[in-house]
């Protein structure tokens, strides 16, 4: 595996050259061969262990941790940096430049208090949530290992540690553009943003505002993120400008969760007391992000300050509807129905009202729609209490599709193309980390088997179907530092 680092080309405020910290007594938990294929990685067994505990480097390996700021719940810290990750390189494939990075490696300037290590639950929640994602069809960073290091670490009690090899297009953040704009130096801006846009969006080196098409190139990407991850549910829980990619993909599934029952104001992390990051705030915490953006570039995007103003803040209004509208889109498609029709739109926002009032859980909710067009109408009706509400809702649903010409069967085939019957439930999840404190990975490696294919149905995996029971709720996520 021959490695690249197109990164330390930037100076050298841009990051820290560092080692990963060995470990005593490394294990490989599992080595995603599927993604490691696509990526063209072929590695023996004593490799995979070796470079991905930190143990060793791959060849041409520099190692570095990115220098990046951000705002944390609306507060802007000036300094955050990798505490606990260390990008090996970059791996160059046809389809494109991947980063490929160790999470939970060992300290870094960054760390600040940390001890740059990482629990071994946290590597287990984000392989399997990233993995979810990518078969959800949701752009995400990707989990190719994790190891256990055989130590321990000091949280709340002491926990197995273990290390997390992710990859991603890129680490650049909203973050990474704010260190350098918080201390007014300007040129390392445009240096990133030069960067940027050769690393993920090149086709715009040529236009005349090229610092205006990047903004313009990063609101489309997230906007399209965005509306994915609320018609799957996804709460990301940690929304903070240094979670906000250049590339438009999920990164960081600290504690993130997926909804059981439906509710806007749904929140799961357990550092988000005031509701920020709720599940039905995403959208507009993203607009609040890009605004960050648009702040750093406002310089480049035009001479006259007034001008460039005018033009970030259309980039801005425009994310705003064109979000809006894309969760639409997905939502109406999810009942099969065309989202640009308002009468669509108000059955879609009367379904979701009946849900909520009814505590309906939200994946098994869509998915059970076409179990009525199959005639089975119990599996979908279990999921409320006021039935007389429902039943009038299914009427006036089977009349606007059959207004679309559109038969039951082809229909029923289209929804569970579009909603998925499994996702990784924060109990199930949960289950597998407490399984895998006690030495037991089965758990862990099945629910990894179980999202390959979240669309289709397997009678044996039934348990991963399930909403979870009073008892095994889960309410509170927490953060993997």
């Amino acid at each position: 595996m021959k490695l690249s680092n197109s990164y330390i080309g930037l100076p050298e405020e841009f990051y820290q050259v560092v080692n990963p910290s060995p470990v005593k007594n490394p294990k490989t938990l599992i080595f995603n061969e599927d993604l490691a294929d696509s990526l063209g990685i072929k590695l023996g067994n004593e490799e995979v262990l070796n470079f991905f505990s930190g143990n060793g480097l791959p060849e041409d390996s520099v190692p570095i941790a990115l220098n990046y700021a951000g705002h944390q719940f609306g507060n802007f810290v000036q300094q955050l940096g990798d505490g606990r990750a260390v990008l090996l390189g970059e791996i160059n494939t046809k389809d494109g430049t991947y980063d490929l990075q160790l999470k939970g490696s060992g300290k870094t300037m960054f760390s600040r208090q940390g001890d740059g290590r990482s629990a071994l639950g946290p590597v287990i929640r984000e392989y399997i949530l990233s993995e979810a994602m990518h078969h959800l069809g949701v752009p995400t960073s990707r989990a190719l290992a994790a190891i256990a290091t055989g130590e321990y670490v000091a949280r709340e009690t002491f926990e197995p540690g273990g290390v997390l090899t992710r990859i991603a297009k890129s680490h650049l953040r909203v973050g990474t553009f704010e260190y350098f704009a918080s201390r007014q130096q300007l040129s390392d801006v445009k240096m990133l943003a030069d960067f940027a846009i050769q690393r993920h969006y090149p086709e715009i080196r040529e236009t005349e505002k090229h610092y205006l098409e990047l903004l313009k190139k990063v609101a489309s990407n997230q906007s399209k993120l965005i509306s994915k991850w609320m018609s799957i549910g996804f709460i990301h829980g940690v929304m903070n400008t240094d979670n906000f990619t250049i590339s438009g993909e999920t990164i960081d599934y600290g504690p993130c969760a997926f909804l059981d029952e439906y509710h806007p104001g749904k929140v799961f992390s357990s550092i988000d007391q005031n509701g920020r990051y709720a599940f039905g705030n995403q959208p507009s915490i993203a607009s609040w992000n890009l605004a960050s953006l648009a702040g750093c570039l406002i310089a480049f995007i035009d001479k006259d300050s007034d001008k460039a103003n005018e033009l970030a803040t259309e980039v801005l209004d425009n994310f705003s509807k064109d979000t809006n509208q894309r969760i639409l889109d997905l939502m109406c498609n999810k009942i099969g129905l065309d989202g640009s029709k308002e009468e669509n739109n108000t059955l879609l926002r009367r379904l979701l009202k009946i849900m909520m009032d009814n505590e309906a859980d939200y994946t098994i909710t869509f998915r059970n729609l076409s179990k009525v067009l199959n005639n089975e109408p119990d599996g979908f009706l279990k999921e409320f209490l006021k039935k007389e509400e429902i039943t009038a809702w299914l009427e006036d649903w089977k009349f606007a599709f059959g207004k679309e010409n559109e038969s039951h069967d082809s229909l029923a085939i289209k929804l569970d193309e579009i909603n998925p019957a499994y996702i990784p439930r924060n109990h199930q999840i949960q289950d597998a980390i407490d399984q895998a404190y006690e030495n037991d990975f089965s758990k862990m490696l099945e629910m990894i088997e179980v999202i390959k294919q979240p669309f289709t149905e397997q009678s044996k995996y039934d348990i991963y179907a399930s909403a979870p029971k009073e008892n095994q709720k889960v309410s509170r996520t927490f953060c993997g530092t």
